[in-house]
C-alpha cells in the first residue's frame, strides 16, 4: 500500500503571493482600475454622443473624418487611426508586460506558469466554441468566432475596483496574468487569421526596423528621439504590410529588457512602462472606446441582440464561454497536477472571477472590426453584443463576489495587518526570529500594562467595598 501523500508536498492553487510580487501586482491593478475608469467614461460618452438625435451627425462625420499622408498609405480616418494607430501603444505595453510575466513573473516557472496558460486557452476556446455552434444551429455566420475571446482587464478591473476592494492579492494577480496571456493569444489570433493580403516589401522593411530596434537595445542606445521616430517607421510599414499595425507594438515591447544589471535600479522595460503606460491608459484606449463604442442602442436593436445568431453567439460567448472555460481550465489544471486550492479559498470564488473575465471590450471591439469588414449594419451589431455581454458578464460578478465580500475583507486585513510596524506585513515575517522578538517585547509591554489597569481596577473596588455604610451584609444600618 503506498505512503498518504503529506498534504505539504501538495502544491497550492492560489497561495500567498512572494512580497515584491505582491507590491508589483498592487501598483500595476492600481494604474489599470484607473484607466479602466477613464475606458468606461469614454463609453459612455460614445454612446450618448452617437444616440442622441442632434448630435449622431457629428459623431458621425468626426469618425469618418480622414488625415495622414496617403503618398504613404496613411491616409485614414479617425475611427481607423485610433484602431490601428493607438491601439499599438496598448500593445506596446501588453508586450512589456508579457515579456515581464516571462522573465521575472509568475510565467518564468513552468509549474506556475500552467495553471494561467490553461485557463487562458480554456478561456478562449470554449468562448469561440460556443460562438461557433451557436451560428451553425442559427445559420448565421462563423466570422466572428474570436470576437468572444478576448478579456478587458482594464474594464474588468475597474468593475472589480467598485466591487471588490478586498479581494486577495492571489485572485487579483491570477486576473492579470490571465489577461496578459489573454492578449498574447489575441494578438497571435488578429496576426494569422485577420491578415488577408501581405506586402513583402513593406513586411521586409518591418522586420528590418525591428532588428535595427533590437540592435540599438542591446548596444545600450538611450532617448526618445531615437526610438521614437524608429518605431513610427516600424509601424506604418507594418500596416502597409497587411499585418494588424498592433502587431509591431507588441514586437517592441517583447525586445525590451525586464532585468537589472549592476547598478540598475529599475530594468529599461520597467523605465519605459512607467512612461508609456499613463499614455495607454489614459489616452490610447479610451480614444479608441470613444470611437469605437459609438453604436446605435434602440429597443429593436438590444432585443436583436438576443435573436440573431451572430450577437447572440457573442453574448453566450462572453458570459457563458469565459465563465466555463476559465473555471474548467483551471479546475482541470488542480486536478491533473494534484494541487490543492488554498485553504482561505472556495471554487466559487474562482468561479466568480472567471465570469469577471468575460468583460471583453477593447480587443472584443476591435476583432469585431476586423472580422465583419465592409458589413457596417452587422459590425455595429456585434459591438452592441459585446457591450451587452460585457455588461452582463459585470452584473454576475458583482453578485458573486459581494457573496463572498465578508470574507474576502477578513483575509484582506490578515494579508495587511503590521503589528510590529515595520512597513512589512507580518504574514510574511513568520519564518524571520527578528520578527518574533519585536512581537515578544510589543505582547511583553502589553501584558505589562493590562496588568496595571487590572491592579488598579483591584484597589478600586477594594477601596469602594470598605466605604459602603454600615458595612456589607447590612440594610438601613441593621444586620440584614
Amino acid at each position: 500500500m503506498p505512503a498518504p501523500r503529506s498534504p505539504l508536498s501538495r502544491r497550492k492553487v492560489f497561495g500567498r503571493l512572494s512580497l515584491p510580487e505582491r507590491t508589483y501586482v498592487a501598483d500595476t491593478l492600481r494604474t489599470e482600475t484607473v484607466g479602466g475608469v477613464l475606458l468606461l467614461c469614454a463609453a459612455v460618452t460614445a454612446l450618448i454622443w452617437a444616440n442622441i438625435p442632434a448630435l449622431r451627425h457629428s459623431y458621425t462625420t468626426v469618425s469618418h473624418l480622414h488625415f495622414g499622408p496617403g503618398a504613404l498609405g496613411l491616409d485614414l480616418s479617425v475611427a481607423h487611426w485610433a484602431a490601428d494607430g493607438l491601439l499599438a501603444v496598448f500593445f506596446f505595453v501588453a508586450g512589456i508586460e508579457l515579456k515581464r510575466e516571462l522573465v521575472a513573473g509568475d510565467l518564468r516557472e513552468p509549474r506556475a506558469a500552467v495553471l494561467p496558460v490553461v485557463a487562458a486557452l480554456c478561456g478562449m476556446a470554449v468562448p469561440a466554441l460556443v460562438y461557433t455552434l451557436t451560428n451553425l444551429a442559427g445559420r448565421g455566420s462563423t466570422q466572428g468566432w474570436a470576437v468572444p475571446t478576448a478579456t478587458d482587464i482594464a474594464f474588468a478591473l475597474a468593475v472589480l475596483a467598485v466591487i471588490g476592494t478586498a479581494l486577495p492579492s492571489a485572485l487579483r494577480a491570477f486576473l492579470l496574468t490571465l489577461a496578459v496571456v489573454d492578449d498574447l493569444f489575441a494578438i497571435l489570433i488578429i496576426a494569422v487569421f485577420f491578415t488577408d493580403r501581405l506586402d513583402f516589401a513593406a513586411l521586409g522593411g518591418a522586420v528590418a526596423g525591428l532588428l535595427v530596434f533590437w540592435l540599438l537595445l542591446r548596444k545600450g542606445v538611450r532617448g526618445w528621439y531615437v526610438y521614437v521616430p524608429l518605431a513610427l517607421v516600424i509601424w506604418a510599414l507594418m500596416y502597409n504590410s497587411g499585418v494588424h499595425a498592433t502587431i509591431a507594438g507588441v514586437a517592441m515591447g517583447l525586445m525590451l529588457r525586464c532585468t537589472t544589471r549592476e547598478g540598475e535600479e529599475h530594468s529599461p522595460a520597467e523605465r519605459i512602462e512607467h512612461q508609456v503606460r499613463p499614455l495607454s491608459a489614459g489616452l490610447a484606449v479610451p480614444l479608441f472606446a470613444l470611437f469605437s463604442a459609438g453604436v446605435s442602442v434602440t429597443g429593436g436593436a438590444l432585443g436583436g441582440v438576443f435573436t440573431q445568431p451572430e450577437t447572440l453567439g457573442v453574448v453566450l460567448g462572453l458570459v457563458v464561454g469565459k465563465t466555463i472555460g476559465i473555471f474548467g481550465g483551471t479546475w482541470l489544471t488542480a486536478r491533473f497536477t494534484r494541487a490543492s486550492l488554498s485553504d482561505d479559498l472556495a471554487w466559487a470564488d474562482v468561479f466568480a472571477v472567471a465570469s469577471l473575465a468575460g468583460i471583453g471590450f477593447t480587443v472584443s471591439l476591435l476583432i469585431s472590426e476586423l472580422a465583419f469588414v465592409g458589413d457596417d449594419l452587422l459590425t455595429g451589431e456585434v459591438k452592441a453584443a459585446v457591450l451587452t455581454g460585457s455588461l452582463i458578464a459585470a452584473v454576475c460578478a458583482t453578485v458573486l463576489l459581494k457573496v463572498r465580500n465578508a470574507k474576502y475583507r477578513r483575509l484582506c486585513e490578515e494579508e495587511d495587518r503590521d503589528e510590529d510596524l515595520d512597513g512589512i506585513p507580518d504574514i510574511y515575517e513568520q519564518d524571520d526570529p527578528a520578527y518574533h522578538l519585536r512581537m515578544a517585547g510589543i505582547h511583553e509591554r502589553k501584558a505589562a500594562e493590562h496588568r496595571r489597569i487590572a491592579a488598579e481596577r483591584a484597589a478600586e473596588a477594594r477601596h469602594g467595598l470598605q466605604e459602603v455604610p454600615g458595612g456589607a451584609g447590612e440594610e438601613g444600618g441593621r444586620p440584614a
